[in-house]
């Protein structure tokens, strides 16, 4: 990497590679291909999106997704104004329009009628059809369609159909190694090597960690949590405390066991 690279990668989001995923997202983005990220939660899915963004100077568009979340809401609405009845575009027809990158995180959460309206973006169309203006919206060549998921959370109700899947190019997310997940703590909270040291191996005891019923295990975002509350100078035990094992369950007995692993990796 040379120095001018290194000075326009310094005023971006910070993020960590972990492997090929930031040349991949990039050639998608030429290619025109949408991008399908899968990984648990707190993993830096959404970090990793805000930094390509800023990397390929592109807007960002991000939509939280939810049980509630409809098509209409995506698209656009009409809604009543001063001049009467009006048309209001939604984020994703925003996004369109303006040829940004929009991000439809946890996309899985959202109703099934939303995934409908993604497949005529997500392949070689590029169109956003708008049936209650008749508009047929064409995708100018900066935009990009990217959505992410937990498979943790997969079942037979809440699943991407496969002609769905189909038209994205996949990126596989997990934790990141050891030492990439030591950077991370440092550059995100400020503490010193050592507490970020002490906060990845809890991490990694808390993951190997079986036989209790947690929905998730300990994700790099708790460990930047804790690491935050640490300098600004909580007792790393208190600050592990609030912000990793009451964070991952309200069950007495397990957050005594998961106290038990703080205490042993600390």
């Amino acid at each position: 990497m040379d120095h001018a690279e290194q000075q326009h990668l310094a005023g971006l989001p910070f993020y960590a590679p972990q492997g090929g995923e930031v040349a991949l997202f990039t050639h998608a983005w030429r290619q025109r291909l949408p991008v399908l990220i899968k990984g648990p939660t707190g993993c830096g899915k959404t970090r990793f999106v805000e930094h390509m963004a800023a990397r390929l100077g592109r807007p960002l568009v991000t939509v939280s997704c939810h049980d509630d979340l409809g098509a209409a809401d995506l698209v656009g609405r009409h809604l009543i104004g001063p001049q009467g009845t009006e048309w209001h575009d939604g984020p994703l027809a925003r996004a369109v329009r303006s040829g940004a990158i929009c991000y439809l995180d946890e996309v899985v959460e959202a109703r099934k009628d939303t995934t409908v309206v993604l497949h005529p973006l997500a392949d070689d169309r590029r169109q956003l059809p708008i049936e209650r203006t008749g508009e047929q919206l064409q995708a100018p060549p900066g935009f990009m369609l990217v959505i992410s998921y937990n498979p943790g959370y997969q079942n037979l109700l809440k699943s991407l159909k496969p002609s769905t899947r189909q038209r994205f190019v996949a990126l596989d997310f997990g934790y990141p190694d050891a030492a990439t997940e030591r950077a991370i703590v440092q550059a995100e909270a400020g503490v010193d090597a050592g507490v970020a040291a002490q906060l990845v191996h809890l991490a990694q005891g808390l993951r190997r960690l079986t036989g209790h019923d947690l929905e998730e295990t300990a994700s790099t975002r708790l460990l930047v949590m804790a690491a935050r509350l640490s300098a600004d100078g909580l007792p790393l035990r208190a600050a592990c405390r609030a912000a990793i094992v009451d964070a991952l369950t309200d069950d007495a007995d397990t957050a005594a066991a998961l106290a038990e692993v703080v205490e042993a990796s600390l």
